[in-house]
């Protein structure tokens, strides 16, 4: 059991350390205000791999609100074996910190690695509904995505997946402008090009952004990946066959951008590490429920064809890949891009027809985007990066298509499609929702 006195504690402690972080970076993300949850009775849930800036944003709603906010983050020693029955003391303590009147008609609780606490779902609709209160929770479980979310939650969430810093957002934390995009013509292009650089080598993950040197951020991305390793993968799912899992892990972060098949890892393995298909397959499941990774699937209307081709693999941030060789520059830029994609809610697919390929049909409500990938466009590459896109307008409904590259611009009609040439940087900073 844990007492309403130990809540007050930390609720307190955390109010001095919050009120003590410097100013913190506004995130290109949409969150609903406190007013708009209590109107909608929802719980605004943020959920995204460990390190991306979930926690400060949670700071930085407090700091909005510091009168009538609280902050508990549930990885606190002093919650450790927290039952359902102790969630209840936090109202009482929020009651006897903030008082009831403020509670009631404008509290907000902030509710921090919330899969932690047992039943917590039913706690915060709860608080949601009858009490009036605008919750916001962060976590980096898949358990709180909205397709594991719990039932009890079920139509009562306004779920935000909070990606590593874009570009926009690197060059608003490096150089402090509000309206990064007007960079990008004029002596400031230069200077925005070698941003660009930067971020290719080492990725959008804050504390990298914010390091101040090579030193920290290496160190900083090294401490990252031991942590994702032990925490998110070892500890979490109590993974027992590590052979499998170095051989996974070390497959899956230096085969981003390119296509990944199961059945292919199991026979190359299969003689050199003692593994069942059935543990690889709930190996690889871990890697995509931490986050770590994602897949992208073969655009097509069978389902079937779908799960049968090979997914095409990304990581949640560049930073952390497996370089190799100065070769890798385009599957950089791919993975950049598609993260970017998938941050504006677009959904993502490959397409593979006529032995021509499309890197990304790219769709939501409004339009379909047919986008190739390319460090440099070149008399090599040039016939078969526009032919994949002649491809994606016979099969698919796009509407816009075009090729990223580095430093490159141009507009190009054939086949009956005008296809335009971007440098990515350009891109990434106008491509917005923003």
């Amino acid at each position: 059991m844990i007492h309403a006195e130990v809540f007050k504690e930390i609720i307190i402690e955390n109010e001095g350390y919050i009120k003590s972080v410097g100013e913190i970076l506004s995130r290109e993300i949409d969150i609903l205000t406190p007013e708009s949850l209590r109107r909608l009775k929802k719980a605004a849930i943020l959920y995204g791999v460990r390190r991306s800036g979930k926690s400060y944003l949670l700071f930085q709603i407090f700091k909005r609100y510091p009168d009538r906010s609280i902050y508990i983050d549930f990885e606190d020693e002093r919650l450790q074996g927290i039952q359902a029955e102790d969630l209840e003391r936090i109202w009482e303590a929020f009651l006897e910190l903030k008082g009831e009147e403020i509670a009631r008609k404008e509290g907000v609780i902030l509710l921090d690695e919330i899969q932690n606490a047992p039943m917590w779902e039913k706690f915060v609709r709860r608080l949601a509904e009858k009490k009036g209160v605008a919750v916001y929770c962060a976590g980096s479980s898949s358990k709180i995505t909205p397709k594991e979310i719990h039932t009890s939650l079920r139509g009562r969430i306004w779920s935000v997946e909070v990606l590593p810093f874009s570009f926009r957002e690197f060059v608003l934390a490096k150089l402090g402008t509000n309206s990064p995009e007007k960079m990008i013509y004029g002596d400031k292009r230069v200077q925005i090009k070698r941003l660009f650089l930067e971020y290719i080598r080492y990725g959008g993950m804050p504390e990298v952004v914010f390091a101040t040197n090579e030193f920290e951020r290496r160190k900083i991305i090294r401490e990252y990946l031991r942590s994702m390793y032990f925490r998110d993968m070892v500890e979490r799912y109590n993974t027992t066959n590590i052979p499998l899992l170095d051989a996974l892990w070390d497959q899956l972060f230096s085969s981003y951008g390119a296509k990944f098949s199961l059945n292919g890892f199991y026979k190359r393995y299969k003689n050199l590490i003692s593994f069942s298909k059935d543990t690889l397959y709930t190996y690889y499941k871990y890697f995509l429920e931490s986050m770590l990774v994602f897949d992208v699937k073969k655009f097509t209307e069978s389902s079937y064809k779908r799960m049968r081709n090979p997914a095409k693999i990304y990581l949640v941030d560049h930073g952390l890949a497996k370089k190799t060789t100065s070769e890798n520059l385009g599957r950089i830029l791919e993975n950049i891009v598609y993260v970017h994609l998938r941050r504006l809610g677009y959904d993502v697919y490959y397409l593979e027809e006529e032995e021509s390929e499309c890197d990304f049909i790219a769709r939501n409500e409004e339009t379909s985007i047919a986008l190739q990938i390319t460090w440099h466009l070149n008399e090599d590459n040039k016939s078969r990066e526009i032919g994949g896109l002649v491809t994606a307008s016979k099969y698919t409904k796009a509407e816009k298509f075009v090729i990223l590259t580095y430093d490159q611009e141009e507009r190009i009609e054939v086949s009956g499609i005008e296809v335009e040439v971007i440098p990515a940087w350009k891109w990434l900073l106008t491509f917005t929702n923003f």
